[in-house]
């Protein structure tokens, strides 16, 4: 075997073996058969919520037990394929079987990143908003774009988004936007994208081609469920209704259907326009607002409790996390990780995996990234 495989099969064999000790392998296991074992026993679910957290947590492990073992098993049968292949001197299978180790190691080393995504609500849906900043039509088109490229990373993962409500640019683009993105681990991965993106290009609505710097924001906050409870009531907040703007023929113009919520304590705005039905898009609003609230407690204890790295790790509204330049050269370049991409194109279509990856260890390395929990 080559210098170059041995050091990789040294690599993804010392990468099982910090997975293996993440799970805390034996207990793993013995908690997977008591959780199979509670799975069989017809009143569990006499108890709704409690059955679900056993669920998904069995569903986690299984996953987990089910990857470790699917990696070691092919990191042994590509050894033993290029042993065989060396024996017989056939270089085409040891070419392959080399191949797959590389491809491998691709593999465990995301599911390395995986294993960061053990905060709270790290499991959870994640809500995504998109903010144009100042520079109408320049800004706006680039807050479409940035809305698409994570719409695009979203389909990539196999996760599902929905638009619960959209704000049009006069002449094109978005003013604003916020998606529901549902897939497992969805916040975990998009925690970090929150902070303003900056955009270098020559402008299409320039007719001069002159090149033109936009700004836009995203914000992320988990989808909470039934067992994290976070108590708002109707006077600590103001409710506005409105016509949906948007696509949705003459309906959007003549009801008024969509919803805003104001959490007056705090200035926090939520917005939901996605159904014809106001009572609808006010419970999903009151949705957005207790995630919100509660991701915003968990932004202050993780303040708290890494004072002194918050000047490294805090990311929200005018922290400045991501530069694409188009022209005149093409580059991508995370500011808080030095993370590089020569392809915008790609990272725009969807490639941001690389990003969020280096971004999550480094936050987890600053100790910023595990969330407080018992959020009361």
């Amino acid at each position: 075997m080559r210098a170059e495989t041995e050091n990789l099969v040294d690599e993804i064999k010392q990468a099982i073996s910090l997975l293996r000790r993440h799970f805390d392998w034996d207990q793993a296991l013995k908690r997977l058969d008591y959780l199979n074992m509670r799975a069989e026993d017809g009143d569990l679910w006499n108890d709704p919520q409690e059955a679900q957290k056993l669920m998904r947590e069995r569903q986690s492990l299984e996953d987990g037990i089910a990857t470790v073992r699917q990696i070691t098993q092919a990191l042994t049968d590509n050894i033993e394929l290029i042993e065989l292949g060396e024996e017989e001197g056939d270089q085409s299978v040891v070419s392959e079987a080399e191949a797959a180790i590389r491809a491998l190691r691709a593999e465990v080393q995301a599911r390395q990143v995986e294993t960061l995504l053990s905060g709270e609500a790290d499991a959870n849906d994640s809500y995504l908003e998109v903010h144009a900043g100042a520079g109408g039509t320049e800004s706006q088109d680039w807050a479409n774009m940035l809305l698409r490229m994570y719409t695009r990373w979203a389909e990539r993962r196999g996760f599902k988004v929905e638009v619960l409500e959209v704000h049009d640019g006069e002449e094109a683009g978005i003013k604003s936007a916020t998606v529901l993105i549902k897939g497992h681990n969805a916040y975990g991965w998009l925690k970090t994208e929150s902070g303003v993106h900056r955009l270098v290009r020559i402008s299409p609505y320039d007719s001069n081609a002159r090149r033109h710097t936009s700004f836009a924001s995203t914000w992320v906050y988990p989808v909470i469920d039934d067992t994290i409870q976070i108590d708002v009531s109707e006077s600590d907040v103001r409710i506005d209704t409105y016509r949906a703007s948007g696509a949705g023929g003459q309906h959007v113009n003549t009801t008024d259907s969509a919803v805003r919520i104001t959490h007056i304590a705090t200035g926090i705005v939520v917005a939901c326009q996605a159904e014809r039905s106001q009572h609808k898009n006010r419970a999903k609003a009151w949705e957005m607002l207790r995630s919100r609230l509660y991701e915003d407690e968990l932004k202050k204890r993780e303040a708290i409790a890494n004072a002194t790295e918050a000047s490294k790790t805090d990311i929200g509204w005018g922290h400045q996390i991501r530069s694409y330049v188009l022209q005149p050269y093409q580059l991508v370049k995370d500011l808080r990780t030095g993370v590089e991409s020569t392809s915008p194109s790609d990272v725009l279509d969807g490639k941001l995996d690389e990003f969020m990856e280096a971004a999550l260890s480094q936050r987890i390395e600053g100790g910023a990234g595990q969330e407080i929990a018992d959020i009361d």
